[in-house]
């Protein structure tokens, strides 16, 4: 057997990437932050020095198996996207797009403007901006392997699940519990059959795993710590600063700030 199809045969066992797995990723930073409050958006919102999404797109920027980047954000903010990648030499922003009216639809317009060569599609939400390229990365992997992958962490509280007036109705076994993140890395055919049969059907996502769960299609959990949150919140610009500041002294390859 030739050295070619061995090389094949192990990155489809290991998930490894193929230059034929053209990974487009689509960055939804089109939110209205209502819960952020301000005079700014969160996505806007300085972090050390540089703004939230700019830490975002340079973890994506500076990962291998990403081959490009769409970013999806409000119209009024377009223009100051498009300077901002400049400055920050972000070469793999392909596209600025304008938002939809639901997250949802924001993604489809991502999706729509991705290179027709994309074979897989990476969805994040701009403002979970603590991920690094070694994550990313991982998703991606587990993605090649099983077409469809998430971030998540392990659920290290005990979880109960309430009733309508507000007390226990249950408690599941915390070794099933995980809490969803971004990135959500899929075959690119497989989401857009799975978006395609959600707008049929009227049925309403809070992230794109649900689209692909509803069609029936598993998805791998992929262990990205507590570290990758996402900003909602003022409180959680402070969470961050503390972890990006610990970063820069640990591994400063991963500290985006000024």
């Amino acid at each position: 057997m030739c050295v070619k199809k061995i090389a094949g045969i192990l990155r489809a066992i290991s998930g490894s990437p193929h230059p034929k797995n053209f990974t487009s990723a689509i960055i939804a930073a089109a939110g209205l932050s209502e819960r952020f409050g301000g005079s700014v958006t969160k996505q806007m919102q300085e972090l050390c020095g540089t703004p939230v999404l700019i830490h975002t797109l340079k973890a994506y920027e500076n990962t291998d198996c990403i081959h490009e980047i769409v970013i999806v954000a409000r119209q009024d903010e377009i223009p100051y996207w498009e300077k901002a990648c400049k400055k920050y030499e972000l070469t793999k922003v392909t596209k600025i797009v304008k938002g939809g009216d639901s997250r949802q639809q924001s993604v489809m317009n991502g999706l729509e403007a991705i290179d027709d060569k994309a074979k897989f599609v990476a969805i994040a939400d701009g403002a979970r901006c603590l991920i690094t390229p070694e994550q990313i990365k991982d998703v991606c992997h587990s993605a090649y392997k099983y077409k469809a992958a998430t971030a998540a962490h392990r659920a290290t509280d005990t979880i109960k699940i309430a009733d309508k007036k507000g007390f226990i109705d249950s408690t599941p076994d915390r070794n099933t519990v995980w809490l969803a993140q971004t990135p959500q890395v899929f075959k690119a055919n497989l989401y857009r059959a799975a978006a395609v049969t959600a707008e049929k059907k009227k049925f309403e996502a809070t992230d794109d795993n649900m689209l692909v769960e509803f069609v029936g299609h598993p998805i791998r959990l992929v262990e990205c710590g507590p570290h990758n949150i996402k900003i909602t919140t003022y409180d959680d610009v402070a969470i961050a600063k503390g972890i990006l500041e610990a970063r820069k002294a640990l591994t400063p390859e991963y500290y985006y700030g000024e």
